[in-house]
Order: structure tokens, then sequence, then C-alpha cells
């Protein structure tokens, strides 16, 4: 009697990880970045890692820049430029032609330029702004006062409804491109073109999608966007955040914080204010260098990378990491909150957890680092720069330990 085949064993996951990661074609990027070993970092959606060239670069600038050359850097090192020059590094990666993004502000200070301004450039009687009725809380309150502030009454709705209750009366539409939550990708080639066809403005906030997926901004005509550069730009704590200014609207848009750096003649000193042209009408007052100049260093990590690939892998990846949890964690114990559709889906996996809290301190003893949203959402963030599948594999694996008790 002949004996049977064997049946043929599938690859366990820490073997499709490691064929996944010999593979990628950004796996040399992470070079570029400081990072522990032994720690799986899975935050980079609320702080991303520290990139090498940093550290080098801040002591130059205070040592040689303002050690010895002091206020000659100001011309001799660029600093004056520098809120341009660095918004034309970061257009590329949010699909914007040079010229259009000036870096420099908070992006609360940015989304309260970009929402009055929207309301100025609408014109027209117009007196309503509509929101994301699940927005970050910041871009709610912002947007409250400039509803206050210039006259304009505030709804706030969830995104899909927004095409539905546009009307004569609706100035400004201000969206998150990706839910800080839930990781949700709305869709803004789509909102958008409904904003404009109601004859409104639309203003985004790319906080949780620049550096993670193509955003298309001049393809798709987006009028106003703010963004922050810690997370996927990889900035650092409290970078400069960055305004888009579409070449359609900078001739018109008023800025509600005229600053003297804003002046077409900053260094005249006039008491009458006349906005300098492009998107630097976008400033206001004098740029932290310090922070400005990291912020340049860090994006050399971006030379040479397709955003086009970062998506691809950063879909991978997700895809690889909710595989991995089906595996590894006992059914029932999480729930994804997530989008399954790649059309829909951000950068970053939430999963509903009951102790969430709990969970995540144990997870970060184990060197598994992501973080928690009230009552009980776990957030993993995938950059795709300097995350691999071998990272994934583990998180997934501990997590899997953890809730198991």
């Amino acid at each position: 009697m002949s004996e049977l085949p064997l049946p043929k064993l599938l690859p366990s996951k820490p073997e499709v990880a490691q064929a996944l990661d010999s593979r990628d074609e950004l796996a040399k990027v992470r070079e570029r970045f400081v990072l522990d070993f032994g720690v799986t970092y899975l935050d980079g959606n609320s702080l991303g890692a520290l990139p090498a060239s940093v550290p080098g670069r801040l002591d130059d600038v205070v040592r040689r820049e303002w050690g010895e050359l002091r206020i000659r850097s100001w011309d001799e090192s660029g600093w004056w430029t520098a809120p341009e020059r660095i918004g034309d590094r970061i257009a590329p990666l949010v699909g914007a032609a040079a010229g259009q993004v000036v870096v420099g502000d908070s992006t609360s200070v940015n989304v309260f330029k970009a929402l009055v301004g929207a309301v100025r450039l609408a014109g027209g009687g117009r007196d309503e702004i509509l929101v994301d009725a699940n927005t970050f809380p910041t871009d709610g309150y912002i947007a409250e006062s400039a509803a206050r502030m210039t006259g304009c009454t505030l709804r706030a709705l969830e995104p899909g409804s927004v095409p539905r209750e546009l009307s004569e009366r609706t100035a400004a539409v201000l969206l998150n491109h990706v839910d800080y939550r839930t990781g949700r990708l709305h869709d803004l080639p789509a909102l958008t073109a409904a904003i404009h066809k109601s004859g409104a403005l639309a203003v985004w906030d790319l906080c949780h999608s620049a550096g993670a997926l193509p955003v298309g901004l001049d393809e798709h005509g987006v009028d106003l966007a703010v963004g922050c550069t810690y997370k996927y730009l990889n900035g650092g704590p409290g970078s400069p955040a960055y305004l888009y200014v579409n070449q359609a609207h900078q001739e018109r848009f008023d800025s509600p914080l005229p600053g003297w750096t804003s002046h077409a003649d900053p260094f005249g000193m006039r008491p009458e204010y006349a906005p300098a042209p492009g998107a630097t009408r976008g400033r206001v007052g004098t740029p932290d260098i310090l922070s400005m100049l990291a912020l340049e260093a860090a994006l050399e990590v971006w030379e040479g990378v397709d955003i086009d690939a970062v998506r691809a892998k950063s879909l991978a990846l997700t895809d690889f990491f909710l595989e991995c949890v089906d595996e590894y964690v006992p059914e029932g114990r999480v729930e994804s909150v997530t989008p399954e559709a790649h059309a829909e889906r951000g950068s970053q996996i939430a999963l509903r957890c009951s102790d969430a809290g709990e969970v995540l301190a144990r997870l970060i003893e184990r060197g598994v680092v992501g973080d928690f949203r009230r009552p009980d959402v776990l957030r993993f963030g995938f950059t795709p720069l300097y995350v691999g599948f071998a990272d994934v594999e583990r998180a997934a694996r501990v997590l899997g330990e953890v809730v198991a008790g």
C-alpha cells in the first residue's frame, strides 16, 4: 500500500514576514532613522521617529549658525526664507506644485487662517460653515471660533452626508482626510468636487495622511489645506505645521492673522498692511528657526522615496497586521473599527478593546508601542519608511499574548 502524501504546510506568520521584508523596496530607508533595538514602534501617527540626520544638523544650527554667525544667519544661512523653502519640500508629498505651501505656526493656527480665509474668499452672502462631526477637537474649537468671527452658523456633519447638506449658504467645509480615531480615509476627490459644485470652498486637514499616502491637492483642486509635520513627516515634537493656498486663490487670500513677516515689505515697518504675494501671505510672525530647521533635516529621509510606493507598503502592512491579529488574538477579544476597504483606510489600524488602557500599558512594557484613545480604542500607526513586516508580526503576537492574559 503506497503512503499518502503529507499535506503541504502553509508558511508561518514569521516566515511570511521574513519573505515580505526581503522584497520590501523601502526596507533600506529604515537606516535613516534612530530606532531602539527590541522595540516595535507603532505610534508614528502621533510622533514620528527621529531621523538620523537631525541631531547633527541641529548641532550645526546652534553652534555655528546661531553661536558664530548670529544675526547674519537670517541671510547667510537662509533662515528668512525657510518657511517657503521647506514648504516646497513638503509640496510634492501632498501633491502640490512649488509656491503654494508655507511652513510655520501650529496646525490650530493654520486651521484658523485657512477657514476664515475660505469664508472671506467665498463672499456672496454665504454664511454657513460645515465641519467634520468626528474631527480632532481642535478643528472643532477653531471652526466654532471662526464662525463667530465671520458671522456664520456652524453645522457638524458626518463627512459622507456633506454632499446632500450643501447649499447656496455654505461658504466653507472643513474636513479631515483621515479620521484620527478610526483611521478611516475620506474621499477627498469626490467631496471636494461636491463642495465646489455648491460654490463653497474645501479646506482639508491632512495631519493623518501627509507622508502616508498620496493626497493630490492640485490634481483635485483643493482650495486650502493644513497639516502637522510631527507624525508621518517625522519633524519632531511640536514641529511647525504648514498651510497650503491654491495658486488660484493666492491673490485674494485674506489671512485673519496678518503679521510683519507676511508683509510685502516686512523691513519697511510701515503702519499700513500690504500682503506679500503668493503663499508667503500665510506667514505671521518670526519663524521658529530651531524646530523649522530640524524639520528641514528630517525631510531628507524622503530623498528618492516614491509616495505611491509608501502607500502600497502601508496597505500591505495594515493587511498583514489584521491577518496576524486574526491568527493570534482570541476571537471576540478585539474588534477592528478601521475600514477593510483599501479606498477607505489610512495608515493606522484602530482596535476596540474593553480594557484598552490596561492592554496598552502591558504592550509598552513588552516593547510594543502604540497608543490609546478613550474610552476603548487601541491605535497602531504604520509608518512605511521604518516599520517592517517582522515588526507587524511581533506586535500582533504580543497583543495576542497580552489580551489572552
